[in-house]
Order: C-alpha cells, then structure tokens, then sequence
C-alpha cells in the first residue's frame, strides 16, 4: 500500500515510525512531515490547505490511504474532499470532526444524549457570559468554542480570573476559537485519555493514557498542549473502560449516525473520573499529542491493518493487542513555551539518548546546515518502556539527560500519580 501521513509533529513522528513498520506498506509519503518523520517516510512539499492539490498529488502517487494526523485540516473537511475524490481517507468528515471543532457541539450533543459530562453554559457575547460566571461563581471553566492548539482553556479558580478568561476570549486572545464560549461546571476527580478506532459503526477499544498539561512540576502553571504522557493509565480499570463505552462513546456513535454524520477515526476522549464516574471533558478527533507517542510504543498490532480496516468498516474484523509494559514520554520545550518559544537553538546527543534504549521523537524541529535546530514549542519527545511506569519514567529522564540543549527544558516528574500507585 501506498499511504500519505499528514502533519509535522511528534505524533506524526510516531504515526510514521509504526507505519513504517507494516509489511503491508509499500511506500510512505508524508506532507510536510520534519526531521524525524523524514528517517521514515518521503517528504513531500504539499500545501495540506490545498485540498484539490493533495488529491492530484494521491492520484498521481497511487494513494491507497491518506492518514490525517493533526485536527486542523480534519475540521477543515480534508477528509470530505479526499473521499469526493475517490480517496480512501483515515478521519473524521468535516461534521464529526466538530466533536473537536467546537467544544458547544460536543456539549450540546452529550445534553441530547444523556452523557455525561459538565454542567454548562453557551454564549456569544462577553457580557451574557460575564452574567452566567457571576452567577455560578469559582472554580469554573472557560473554554473558546473552537480550535486554539490546546491553549483555549482556563480554569479559573476565583471569579476574577474567570471573568478576564472571558474577556480574553472575546478581545481576540484565540482569534476566531474565541468568538463564541463555553463556561463549565468545575469537575474534580483524575483525568485519563481513551481512545478508540472508529469506523461509523463499531468503536474498537485502543488504550489509555495520562497527559500533563500544566507546563511545570506540580502540575503548576498555564495550560500547554502537553508536557508528557504515559500509558497504560492503571486509573482506568476494565470496568470503568466497560463504563466509559457504555455510557460516553456508544452513545456519541449512535448520535453521530443519526445526525447523519458517523463517526470514522480516532474518537478520544477526555475524561474527569469523578466519584460518581466517568464524564467527558472533551473530545478531540485525532490521536493525542504526546499520548500517540506511548500508544504506538506499546502496540502490537500492525497499525497499517487497523487504519485500513477503520476506512473499510471493517473494524469487527480486528482486534488491538497491547505489549504488558508501559511507556512515558517527556516533553522538551523550547524557553518561552507556552507563549512565545525561542526558536533556531542547536540541539546535540539525539543519537546517545537513542542508544541509551528510549526513542526520541521529533515535534517542533527543522534541518538547518546539518544540524537540528529547535523550530517550535514543544521541539522533542523522548520517550522509553519498562515493567512499571517507574522504570519507564526512570528511562525517559536517562535519555533526556543524554541531549545537549541548554535552550530547552522538560517536566521532571511526568508519571507521577502511577509512580505514588506503585510506591504506595
């Protein structure tokens, strides 16, 4: 098989590390792909907005299947306009992709369906959201409706700090995301990432994990797109997994269907596990970055087999087996992240963290004179196995250890509650 990989991060990275590993693939195109993707694919010179030239360019190249990672041009309806082609496609269509898309969609069908999830508001002016946070009071979320790369969250924990979130949201702060909000109840309980395969009619179950989205240890600071993840998440036991297709992902297919837009790709969801069980922060319509990273680490499966059987509808016909150990990534940032990241910085000892036993998978990097240079937020995931999420933290910090660049910096203590579980 001939495939395309879109996007340029780590996830890709990871995405074309196990693709590139199925003795079904014949060759591997990614577009516009960095560094690392380049050691597995082909990179291509592909403007991914251009849908009608990504299409010439699947013809031209005999595209059986066009694996769409990042959620930008899924919201965008690529996957639409792929399929009109005659392009086999692994995503979701433009309407489904809106379960990621806008954070009011997801929210207004989890009221039709009786998901569960937070209590909310949905609001198109600032002072009609204003009146609504002043009456609910703090902690409470704000969220911009649309796509912000991770960063349109806020959760405020006095009313002060809700309110400017609000502001920020209509002043501009995520561009045309912020437009419209949403305001949620505060959830407390722990977080855990599902994922599952989709095909608009069955959901293979396909793992768990645990990202950390502050930037710093201790889980203080703002928001990031992910500092770190492991997986699999011990929180989500079998009968909260059973749980969680039951009463949040079979209901969100059916919905989906009857709305005349099933659901095909990877449906994730963010969960708060509350005392009463779990509810669904969000949903994003991709696979997670830096989750995809540990997910691949750990699956036995050919990934090839599975994405195909997801576009066939085949998916009752497979099944995803997960190796016993557990992987943990590390995310290095470059100084300024999550605002504005120093960017050009010479990274060094890739190859020694490598031969340490982990894998080191490129997000924000570029190629400049032979050298790789730092070329975005979070720049590296340097990611290991072992027997316990201990030892696979234990790993990861070796290897991060092992790469020469003064210019980034990492969370130190990613793991951590599974750690405190195997400690305890």
């Amino acid at each position: 098989m001939n495939v395309l990989l879109i996007g340029s991060g780590g996830r890709e990275h990871a995405l074309a590390w196990k693709l590139a590993a199925s003795p079904m693939l014949t060759r591997l195109y990614a577009a516009p792909g960095n560094p690392g993707v380049a050691q597995e694919a082909e990179l291509v010179s592909l403007d991914i907005a251009d849908h009608a030239a990504v299409a010439a360019f699947c013809k031209d190249k005999a595209i059986d299947l066009v694996v769409v990672g990042p959620e930008g041009p899924l919201v965008a309806g690529i996957g639409n306009d792929l399929r009109q082609a005659g392009i086999r496609v692994f995503g979701p269509s433009r309407v489904a992709a809106q379960l990621e898309g806008s954070k009011g969609f997801t929210k207004d069908l989890c009221a039709r369906y009786g998901i569960p999830t937070a209590a909310y508001g949905r609001f198109d002016t600032a002072a009609a959201a204003r009146a609504y946070v002043e009456k609910m009071g703090a902690p409470i979320v704000i969220k911009a409706d649309g796509l912000a790369a991770g960063k349109g969250v806020t959760v405020a924990m006095t009313l002060g700090e809700a309110l400017e979130a609000v502001d920020a949201c209509f002043e501009g702060a995520f561009g045309g995301a912020g437009a419209s909000v949403v305001v949620e109840e505060f959830m407390t309980g722990e977080e855990a990432s599902f994922f599952c395969l989709c095909d608009g009619k069955t959901a293979l179950p396909f793992g768990t994990a645990q990202d950390h989205k502050r930037v710093g240890d201790g889980d203080v600071g703002p928001n990031t797109g992910g500092m770190g993840a492991y997986s699999p998440a011990p929180v989500m036991t079998p009968e909260l997994i059973a749980q969680t297709m039951r009463e949040i992902v079979e209901p969100t297919m059916h919905g989906m269907a009857e709305m005349g837009a099933p659901f095909s790709g990877v449906l994730f969801a963010g969960l708060m596990l509350t005392d009463k069980g779990p509810r669904l922060i969000e949903y994003n319509t991709r696979f997670g970055d830096p989750e995809c990273q540990v997910l691949m680490m750990r699956l036995k499966e050919d990934l090839l087999v599975l994405l195909n059987a997801a576009a066939d509808g085949q998916l009752g016909h497979v099944s995803a087996r997960w190796r016993d150990e557990a992987a943990l990534t590390a995310v290095m940032a470059a100084k300024g992240y999550p605002g504005t990241p120093e960017k050009g910085s010479v990274i060094e000892g890739i190859d020694k963290a490598e031969a340490s036993g982990a894998k080191v998978f490129h997000a924000g990097t570029a190629l400049v004179d032979g050298k790789i240079v730092a070329n975005g937020g979070r720049v590296l995931n340097v990611t290991a196995t072992g027997k316990s999420v201990s030892e696979a933290q234990a790993g990861a910090y070796a290897a991060v250890d092992l790469i020469d660049w003064p210019e980034g910096f990492c969370r130190r203590d990613i793991g951590w509650r599974a750690v405190e579980r195997e400690q305890a």
